[in-house]
């Protein structure tokens, strides 16, 4: 599914226009990327949680040359999903 038919979904469950759901769509994703980038972690009972993680230095190598190369640290946004949405899609 992409964002055009996930709107689309959006305003037939809510019943709203395709123009205030993507935007009403556009707002949520806005405030979980400030939120994520402020490293700030947003749960969302049932659904699951957002948060970002911190990934240390490692040693790496080129997949074609071989060469082996320093990969340095980074932060990276990750989502764990909740128990309520684990059991929807393993259906129990």
């Amino acid at each position: 599914m992409n964002k055009a038919e996930l709107v689309e979904a959006m305003a037939k469950k809510t019943e709203q226009t395709k123009k205030v759901t993507e935007e009403s769509l556009n707002a949520l994703i806005e405030v979980i990327t400030e939120a994520l980038a402020k490293e700030d972690k947003i749960q969302l009972v049932g659904f699951g949680s957002f948060e970002v993680v911190k990934r240390a230095a490692r040693k790496g190598k080129n997949p074609q040359t071989g060469e082996e190369l320093r990969i340095p640290a980074s932060k990276s946004p990750k989502f764990k999903a909740g128990k309520a949405l684990k059991d929807i899609v393993n259906r129990k």
